[in-house]
């Protein structure tokens, strides 16, 4: 079951472990925007590509108070091998029970050579504040896309 987000809507809460053995929830991110990418795997082509676009544009993020987390399926240890490999500068959450994913409707049927399968869409979901979501990217394609999350947070920002 895929759950469609509208901006204007309150986003899902989560509390899920991250990549530095802490624990990130909505409700503590209060007061600060964030960008919240849901891709499927570590060290994959896409995913790699997004994870270092987003990387490239740290600065010009945090410079407009915004926090960047990655959330995947994977581990713990794979995110810190990831990051490192990368030199990712944000946190990467780990949501192996797929439960933030399905609250975002990031995880859902998929096709892929004919067959069918349940994985991680990779979306994007930019959240104010006040925890409300302001834009949303149901189905991301990589190219260009980091460019676009930032033109939203500038407009969003007023």
């Amino acid at each position: 079951m895929t759950t469609t987000l509208e901006p204007g809507q309150p986003a899902p809460t989560f509390d899920l472990p991250a990549d530095d053995g802490s624990r990130v929830s909505l409700e503590a991110l209060r007061g600060s925007w964030v960008v919240l990418y849901f891709y499927p795997k570590d060290n994959t082509p896409g995913c790699t590509t997004e994870a270092c676009d987003f990387r490239d544009m740290h600065d010009d993020f945090a410079s407009l108070d915004a926090v960047i987390l990655g959330v995947s399926p994977d581990s713990e240890k794979s995110h810190v091998r990831f990051r490192d490999k990368h030199e990712l500068p944000f946190r990467l959450l780990v949501d192996s029970e797929h439960e933030a994913m399905a609250a975002y409707g990031a995880w859902g049927e998929k096709k892929m050579y004919g067959r069918t399968f349940m994985g991680v869409i990779r979306s994007t979901f930019l959240i104010d504040p006040d925890g409300k979501l302001a834009a949303v990217w149901p189905k991301v394609r990589v190219k260009g896309h980091v460019a676009k999350v930032r033109e939203a947070l500038v407009e969003a920002r007023g």
